[in-house]
């Protein structure tokens, strides 16, 4: 079971928050606060797996709140703020996930379960905001190596949508999205999800 602190200063998103995580059989919220002050004293004193922490916060800020928590708990930063300084300010500070307010419910999900293996994601809609301002695309030739589903796969990630939203759109079992990202992963050399939608742009397997 993840065990999950929320902080978050406005009420209704803290409650939607809490109904998404709760909903799912191996997530449990074990609180949820409204201040970054209150998210350090309360996560040091239960100790989640993963704290969902907004950025800007009464108090302390999601920043500073990464800085104090991130060496021994999981952070996933979730933001309307999502400028390109607070998303590298925030993995500098050992963020393992930064999402946008208007990420899918099953992106949510999945980031937190990311962050509870230890992995990174970050919202696609970033991602490819970076890289459009940073990296050179590579030769369309590099796409080739994937099948006509597993492209598709590829796009349905790149614009964020979970791993069971994307068995829902392309008709297929989420232990078969699961299967086709693990070989895209092993084509590709990506690790997680986040490296797939870098090399989907780079291979201009997404428009710009």
């Amino acid at each position: 079971m993840i065990s999950v602190l929320i902080a978050e200063d406005q009420d209704m998103v803290r409650a939607g928050f809490r109904l998404i995580l709760e909903a799912q059989p191996d997530v449990t919220v074990v609180a949820d606060v409204a201040d970054g002050l209150s998210a350090v004293e309360r996560a040091r004193e239960l100790r989640p797996q993963v704290c969902l922490v907004d950025v800007r916060m009464p108090g302390l800020d999601g920043l500073e709140v990464t800085r104090q928590l991130a060496p021994h708990t999981r952070v996933v930063v979730v933001t309307t703020f999502d400028s390109d300084e607070v998303l590298d300010e925030a993995l500098d500070l050992g963020a393992c996930g930064f999402l946008t307010k208007d990420a899918s419910p099953g992106l949510l999900v999945e980031a937190v379960r990311s962050a509870a293996r230890g992995d990174v994601l970050v919202s696609p809609q970033v991602v490819l905001r970076v890289l459009r301002r940073s990296v050179p695309p590579v030769a369309r030739a590099d796409a080739d190596v994937l099948t006509a589903r597993e492209l598709d796969v590829v796009r349905l990630v790149s614009r964020g949508l979970s791993n069971g939203e994307i068995a829902a759109a392309v008709g297929v079992s989420v232990s078969s999205v699961k299967a086709y990202l693990a070989s895209v992963q092993a084509k590709v050399g990506a690790r997680n999800r986040v490296e797939i939608v870098a090399w989907a742009f780079r291979a201009h397997v997404v428009a710009d």
